[in-house]
């Protein structure tokens, strides 16, 4: 039994890859499910050339783990994970006491610090976390089967938080027909396409 292939087998559940270049982000957890975070994702790796993974879903009714999500399971999360040195994967959660806190989980914690450096000079209202101690263990994106530390290099897990995410002049979320992205959206989109066009092949 997979709960990952049975979930990309649901009418509406579309699965999307590019494969561009060695960088990757994925949103697995895209369309109504997370909203928005397919928008971050697509749209950093269009003006970063980076690879692009997502799995959008139709409605917010099925939320598969992370841990779930087998290459073995999927030739286009395969050929993604095969693909890809290092991997950048967004994710959205909701609490009411981290509202205006990022969480940058994964394994590779250079990447990480990294990121958060150019988020954090890019959107001073919010709290970047880099601290794992500080992240919700659920939140963490430390299991090995979880697809950002499936690659090469591993990778980083952002959790964007509903604030950021959210239109504050329309009252709905950013991804919402006719609404047009948050500005707060935009600025986080540049600030991560600037920190992946910064990363180098090889760090040392």
């Amino acid at each position: 039994m997979s709960p990952f292939r049975d979930n990309l087998a649901r009418d509406g559940v579309c699965e999307v890859l590019h494969v561009r270049g060695p960088i990757g982000i994925m949103a697995f957890h895209g369309g109504a499910l997370e909203r928005v975070t397919d928008i971050i994702a697509a749209e950093t790796a269009r003006f970063t050339e980076s690879s692009y993974y997502a799995v959008l879903h139709p409605d917010a009714s099925l939320h598969v783990p992370s841990t779930f999500f087998d290459p073995a399971h999927s030739d286009k999360l395969s050929a993604f994970v095969d693909h890809v040195d290092v991997a950048i994967a967004i994710h959205g959660y909701g609490r009411h006491d981290n509202m205006f806190r990022v969480l940058l989980g994964g394994t590779n914690r250079a990447f990480a610090a990294h990121i958060g450096t150019h988020l954090d000079q890019a959107l001073p209202k919010y709290e970047i976390v880099t601290d794992l101690a500080a992240i919700p263990r659920e939140l963490a994106g430390q299991h090995p089967d979880n697809p950002v530390n499936r690659v090469r290099d591993k990778g980083v897990q952002i959790e964007v938080p509903a604030a950021l995410r959210w239109h504050y002049d329309h009252k709905q979320w950013s991804d919402s027909p006719g609404v047009g992205r948050a500005p707060q959206v935009d600025v986080f989109i540049e600030a991560l396409s600037r920190a992946v066009d910064r990363w180098p092949s090889s760090p040392l």
